[in-house]
Parts: C-alpha cells; sequence; structure tokens
C-alpha cells in the first residue's frame, strides 16, 4: 500500500468511527452515562489497529479506586496506546485543547486541562482533577512535563500529584493508589528500533506534528509496551516530592526492562 493509500485508509477509517461513536459519546457525556468511560477505550483501540501499533502490556493496573496513574511521556501516541487498555482520562496542558482534531478528541476523552506554569491556579486544577478521581475515574499524569525521546526518563514534576490529596480531602477514603507506568516503543515492522531509532515514535516538542504523524503512519506496525508498576498507597499525610521520586524510579526501572526486552507481556 502507498504512503498516501496508507494515510487516506487511517483517516477514512477513524473519521467513520467519530462519526459513529459522536452522538453516543455527546450524549453519555451530557447525561453522565458511565459508558463516557468506555467509548473513548473503543475509538483508541480502532485507531491503534488502523495505525499499525500493537500494544503488549506488562503488569497489571491496580484495581482499587481512586487511582492515579503517573506516566512518562514520549509521544502523542501515548494517549491511543495507553487509552487502548483501559478506561481512562489524561490530564493534559491547556494547550492541547487548542490543537487541530487533537484538542477536540481530547475534550470527548474527557481530558483535564491544566496550565502548567500557572501556579496560582494548582489548587483549582488539584480540585478538578480530585473531582474525577473521587467519582472512581481512573486519570493519568505524565509527569515529565513535555515528551522525551523514548530512551530515557525525565525528571518527574510534583505539583499535580498533590490532587491526589484534595482527593483525600473529598472522600471518604483513608487513601488512593498512585501508580507509575510506562509507555516504550520497541520494534518497527518486526526489527527493534534501537537507541537511535525510538525518535521514529518519539514527538518531542520542537518538531511539527502532522509531518511526524504521517512518517509514524507510513512505517506500518510499531510495537509498543505498556507497562504497570508496583502501585503505592497516598495518604493524607503522604509527601508527594517522595511519591513522586517513587514513581520516577520505578519508571525508570520498567522502561530500562521493556527496551532490553526483559518483561514479560502479553496482547492488549
Amino acid at each position: 500500500m502507498s504512503a498516501r493509500l496508507r494515510i487516506a485508509f487511517v483517516i477514512a477509517v477513524l473519521a467513520v468511527t467519530t462519526l459513529v461513536l459522536l452522538p453516543v459519546q455527546a450524549l453519555a457525556m451530557a447525561f453522565g452515562w458511565r459508558l463516557a468511560n468506555k467509548i473513548p477505550m473503543i475509538w483508541q483501540r480502532v485507531a491503534a489497529k488502523v495505525a499499525g501499533i500493537r500494544v503488549h502490556i506488562a503488569g497489571t493496573p491496580s484495581p482499587e479506586r481512586p487511582l492515579l496513574l503517573v506516566s512518562n511521556h514520549v509521544s502523542w501516541a501515548d494517549i491511543t496506546v495507553l487509552g487502548s487498555v483501559l478506561p481512562l482520562s489524561f490530564i493534559a496542558k491547556s494547550e492541547v485543547k487548542g490543537w487541530p482534531v487533537f484538542g477536540w478528541l481530547a475534550v470527548l476523552q474527557r481530558t483535564v486541562f491544566v496550565k502548567r506554569h500557572a501556579r496560582g491556579e494548582t489548587g483549582r486544577q488539584n480540585d478538578a482533577i480530585a473531582a474525577r478521581l473521587t467519582a472512581g475515574d481512573v486519570m493519568v499524569l505524565f509527569a515529565e512535563g513535555t515528551t522525551s525521546d523514548g530512551n530515557e526518563i525525565r525528571p518527574y514534576k510534583t505539583a499535580l500529584i498533590g490532587a491526589a490529596q484534595s482527593a483525600l480531602r473529598n472522600s471518604e477514603s483513608e487513601s488512593l493508589q498512585v501508580q507509575p507506568v510506562i509507555v516504550a516503543y520497541t520494534h518497527s515492522n518486526g526489527f527493534p528500533l534501537g537507541r537511535s531509532g525510538r525518535p521514529l515514535a518519539a514527538w518531542p516538542g520542537d518538531v511539527e506534528l502532522t509531518p511526524h504523524l504521517a512518517r509514524f503512519l507510513v512505517e506500518g506496525r510499531v510495537d509498543a509496551i505498556v507497562a504497570f508498576g508496583h502501585p503505592i498507597r497516598f495518604s493524607a499525610g503522604s509527601n508527594r516530592k517522595f511519591v513522586a521520586k517513587q514513581c520516577e524510579m520505578e519508571a525508570r526501572r520498567l522502561l530500562a526492562e521493556a527496551l532490553a526486552g526483559k518483561l514479560e507481556t502479553k496482547r492488549c
């Protein structure tokens, strides 16, 4: 299949899928149906299939709620990879809401948008995230605050982990689960990507989205691993900086093992 034909095929399939699911999702969000959590996962699974992303899972997401997943961030594809594994919503920078197509899809994913550099907004933003956690929604925080090259973990930022403490203040729970998770891109068309090849999937902030997206789709088949670490019980007295460091250390371990092929995985 030629590059242009493949891209046209992906766009056509996702357009039809969106047109079918959009009215249902709009109703589910308007009336607060739990179905609103599951429809985005269906969309992301279709997107992963047609885009050629094969998702492999290591470990298990915690069944306990409230649950905050603390993840690394490599690419726009992380949304599809993580979103295809279980019903969840994301915490994203406010600029994403204004992106063509992706911003609209983020809204339908029930994303919470935050202003990362507005310190005066942190309390209000934490409360918004906490409300979703308290309601039982699984939320994903990209703790690095930006994308990486896929070969390493950047230092984790701690401010929004304070949402976990806000959730405890607004619920009857004595504690909640903070669980580290990583996304690793390991193979392309069956061949290991390697350190120099991993930027195929990685999307650093200074790279234009459209050309990168086109190159990714033309590639054909990319394998991604989602690895869940050990959940951390977070209580009102927990130190968010310490918890963030624990998540970062666990993420470094998981990423190193994923890239070295040492994790036992299963297909999503």
